[in-house]
């Protein structure tokens, strides 16, 4: 089952040419933490850089960065983002009026606000988080605290507005019309089977239960989307589920650096056959950090420290995987060297 994982997953076997192709594999990569985002890419491909990824989103519209599945931000191809926002967010509206409410934004000026995030981005194009702050607090409206997070997330909810592209360092907010043309609309059925179809390509095998889970959808929507792809799938032994024409599992993949919130432990229910007993180690109180995975099992975290990565073994690590994970310790460095997003 691991196997089949990590080469959905582009983990394993060939590697992919370009930004677009691993985000297409992957449907949605969670984008709240630009590194990680762009590093989940990286480790999916060859011979890239984070400003590969940063061209995709500015100058080619190719991907953009939005509020979608579980009420996260999320990196994905423009073309799946109408669909996926259409299913993913009507049920998301709650929660966010509820911590508005809890951040002192009432209705009336969460309206003033989005007006003013309109009217200023209409006027003057894509405008950084921190110029719709002014614009925001201009109108009279609280951006203190998490205040100014949940009105922008408002915004997005309503299919206003996407984060696109990437000036000055920090990433821009745009309006969808602007940024992507007219929309059309989302037929809920055959989206369902669109996401059941392109779960599967890039997570299979699962079940129904992980479909829900990842897209933040209830199980009845997960398994209507599976039963409508029902003739393209087959079910395994383990009662697992994956498309007929999945490739045949690669080898493991030789030992790689994955950055904080990789793909591969966000898509299922478990993880714990990735990280063998160090999730506590791994997630800590919703964050997940990056790691260092040898064959199919995480052996140890690590982070950058003045252009250096810096490796916290869970166990002493045999000099073949040391060695193996230095050389790509340095590739994480030339990647990353052309970032231009914070």
């Amino acid at each position: 089952m691991i196997a089949e994982r990590l080469t959905a997953q582009l983990l394993a076997g060939p590697p992919a040419r370009d930004p677009v192709e691993v985000t297409r594999r992957l449907l949605a990569v969670q984008g709240q933490d630009p590194r990680g985002a762009r590093l989940a890419i990286r480790a999916r491909s060859s011979g890239l850089t984070a400003e590969d990824v940063d061209r995709a989103l500015t100058v080619d519209r190719s991907l953009l960065i939005t509020w979608l599945n579980r009420g996260t931000l999320h990196l994905v191809a423009r073309e799946d983002y109408r669909w996926l926002h259409a299913l993913t967010t009507p049920s998301l509206f709650v929660g966010n009026a509820r911590r508005l409410a809890q951040e002192g934004v009432t209705p009336a000026a969460a309206e003033r606000g989005v007006a003013a995030v309109e009217r200023a981005l209409a006027a003057e194009g894509p405008l950084s988080r921190e110029q719709l702050r002014e614009r925001i607090a201009a109108a009279g409206v609280r951006t203190e605290g998490q205040a100014l997070v949940h009105l922008l997330m408002l915004c997005s909810l309503r299919g206003l507005t996407v984060r696109g592209p990437v000036i000055d360092r920090r990433h821009a907010y745009v309006l969808v019309p602007d940024w992507l043309g007219p929309s059309e609309p989302v037929d809920r059925e055959r989206a369902l089977a669109e996401l059941a179809r392109r779960y599967l390509a890039g997570h299979g095998p699962a079940e129904d239960r992980d479909l829900a889970r990842w897209a933040g959808l209830p199980l009845r929507d997960a398994r209507a989307g599976l039963s409508a792809i029902a003739s393209e799938l087959r079910e395994r032994p383990d009662g697992l589920l994956d498309l007929a024409r999945a490739p045949v599992a690669a080898e493991l993949p030789p030992p790689r650096l994955l950055g904080a919130f990789d793909p591969v432990l966000l898509g299922w229910r478990s993880r714990e056959a990735l990280l063998d007993g160090n999730e506590s180690v791994v997630t800590v109180n919703g964050l997940f950090r990056p790691f260092a995975l040898v064959g199919a099992r995480a052996v140890a975290t690590w982070n950058i420290s003045r252009g250096e990565v810096a490796l916290a073994p869970f166990a002493p690590l045999a000099p073949k995987e040391k060695h193996a994970l230095d050389t790509d310790a340095k590739d994480v460095v030339r990647y990353l060297a052309s970032a231009s997003a914070s």
